[in-house]
């Protein structure tokens, strides 16, 4: 059972195609439907939360239409580069002006470059202006499948390279001009270097704050999603992002009418199942049964939601698979 009310940050992550989206909706759901004030992002460039909300979403927060107290948004990183570079191109242009001999039409080149990580410094500098002025009770982070949530996780330390030469920059041009005439005054460019610095410190303090932030790792029992979560684990930890929570989702139930096929899936998901519980004794295990049809709409989520929240057995899970031992 999830125990998530204490966190005010949530990210949900694990390997593409395990259900992390609809995990993420289904606990925003939860949550916005006992009153608190939830916001739920995505982070994913192939966005799916639109659909399993059942509204249409795009890049600004959008109010969930059958549910006040939610509101969503799919984060489009290209965007907030655009308007990044928009709102502080002259204090870029300046900097780079400044430590650099390079006339204004090669450093506008320059800026115009898609240069890589960029993008998703930018995405990660609106996720932290988010957090720091949505005034919501819990933001709930839909991350891109594990390599991409995994280079979400480090864009502090990346940013923080990003000020550093920038400010490197700047910190010779003022050594040459204090040489020469003895000092020179603060500009626009200082101020945006300690803008940055400080939101990137903000987010490195959040994403390692046990009381604020939380990782839940979504999995499904089988050996390529098994082997990508004990990845995802180890980084997590190197990283020191909270995480108490790990789901095991699209478990085999059992049925009334006996399936030789059905029996076969769930004697093949025991042995992940038995490991990932042997692995992560700290980890508190959410057992996930499959859907028989697809998880679209506040009337499915909320579905899910009593399995991820509520201490009810699944329906149709048999005891031995609820309780699986773990060796």
């Amino acid at each position: 059972m999830l125990r998530l009310d204490e966190s005010p940050i949530i990210l949900f992550g694990g390997k593409g195609g395990v259900g992390k989206t609809t995990c993420a909706c289904a606990a925003a759901v939860h949550l916005a439907s006992r009153g608190k004030k939830t916001l739920v992002i995505s982070t994913d460039p192939a966005h799916s939360l639109g659909d399993s909300l059942g509204q249409r979403l795009g890049d600004e927060m959008t109010q969930i239409t059958a549910l006040p107290s939610l509101t969503a948004l799919e984060l489009n990183a290209a965007k907030s580069l655009r308007e990044f570079k928009e709102e502080y191109e002259e204090e870029i242009l300046s900097l780079l002006r400044t430590g650099s001999y390079l006339d204004d039409a090669d450093l506008a080149e320059i800026l115009s470059l898609s240069i890589p990580g960029l993008d998703e410094v930018m995405g990660f500098k609106r996720i932290t202006d988010l957090l720091a002025s949505a005034r919501a009770d819990h933001v709930l982070i839909d991350t891109a499948p594990t390599g991409h949530a995994l280079r979400l996780l480090m864009m502090p330390e990346l940013a923080d390279q990003w000020v550093k030469v920038l400010a490197s920059l700047r910190w010779k041009y003022r050594r040459m001009v204090t040489q020469l005439v003895g000092g020179v005054a603060a500009e626009r460019g200082d101020d945006f270097l300690l803008t940055l610095k400080r939101s990137v410190k903000r987010m490195r303090t959040w994403l390692r704050d046990r009381r604020r932030t939380q990782f839940v790792v979504v999995t499904i029992p089988e050996y390529l999603a098994v082997r990508e979560t004990q990845h995802l684990v180890e980084e997590l930890r190197a990283a020191h992002v909270p995480l108490r929570h790990l789901i095991i989702n699209h478990v085999r139930a059992g049925g009334a009418l006996p399936c030789p096929f059905c029996a076969e899936a769930r004697m093949a998901q025991q042995p992940y199942i038995a490991a990932l519980r042997a692995a992560y004794p700290d980890l508190a295990v959410t057992l996930m049964i499959q859907e028989p049809r697809e998880v679209r709409g506040l009337n499915a989520l909320r579905c899910v939601g009593r399995q991820l929240f509520d201490r009810l057995e699944p329906r149709g899970l048999s005891e031995h698979l609820l309780h699986a031992p773990a060796g």
